[in-house]
């Protein structure tokens, strides 16, 4: 499961204005337009450590999925998961295991999302602001969307099965980034930009392929916007802090 201003258009400087410029620019270099660096949009070690350390995990797990023995990484995946069933046992532990894995492998849609999104979070508001954005989407999706499932269960509108599916992954976390971050771009751009992906997973809810997952991504979609205030006070506290 995946869980899955018009006036004349800023320049990349104002895109990522998260990004520390070289220290003591000429007055040439003041003026002349900032250049979009590929290196900014992904993680490094330095200056985006966060995102770069998960990264690494998660391409060793991705990796243990893809070339592991399938039995095992169906027990590994199997105690990940964070069903009804999982969080009544051990909420604490699969709540962070379950984000630990990438559903679909290396080459699913949600890891771009989360090198690019989770890149430009962090230049913004530093590593450990932007694991709580993730945290929060990870989790509070998570909640919001089998806790209903046992509350169905226990008065018998679902059957005892619905306690138990897998349910993994960084989606959850990768959407709340998303929208947290939409609120630090200019209104030229997060607009168009919360429509488009707010659109895919309206999309993807309607086709009702996986209900529960899709309602999983609204829910943590609205938790990053909903952390607008908080995150433009952490971008401000980090501006004065430079």
């Amino acid at each position: 499961m995946e869980r899955t201003e018009t006036a004349g258009l800023p320049d990349a400087a104002e895109l990522l204005d998260g990004i520390p410029s070289q220290r003591g620019p000429t007055p040439a270099a003041r003026t002349a337009p900032a250049r979009l660096r590929p290196r900014h949009l992904l993680p490094t070690p330095t200056g985006t450590p966060f995102t770069f350390g998960y990264a690494a995990v998660l391409a060793v797990t991705s990796l243990v999925t893809e070339y592991a023995d399938p039995d095992l990484v169906h027990t590994l995946l199997q105690g990940s998961s964070t069903d009804v069933a999982h969080l009544v046992r051990t909420p604490v532990l699969v709540l962070l295991a379950s984000g630990l894995w990438i559903a679909g492998g290396l080459l699913a849609p949600y890891t771009l999302g989360f090198l690019v999104v989770l890149t430009a979070l962090e230049r913004r508001i530093g590593g450990a602001r932007a694991a709580v954005v993730f945290l929060l989407g990870h989790v509070g999706a998570t909640l919001a969307t089998e806790v209903p499932v046992g509350l169905a269960v226990l008065v018998g509108q679902l059957p005892d099965s619905s306690l138990h599916r897998l349910d993994y992954g960084i989606s959850f976390g990768v959407a709340a980034s998303f929208g947290a971050l939409a609120g630090l771009l200019r209104p030229w751009l997060r607009w168009p930009l919360l429509a488009l992906f707010g659109g895919m997973l309206v999309q993807d809810l309607l086709a009702f392929t996986d209900p529960l997952s899709n309602w999983g991504h609204l829910f943590s979609l609205a938790i990053g916007v909903a952390a607008w205030p908080l995150v433009r006070r952490w971008r401000r506290v980090g501006r004065a802090v430079r």
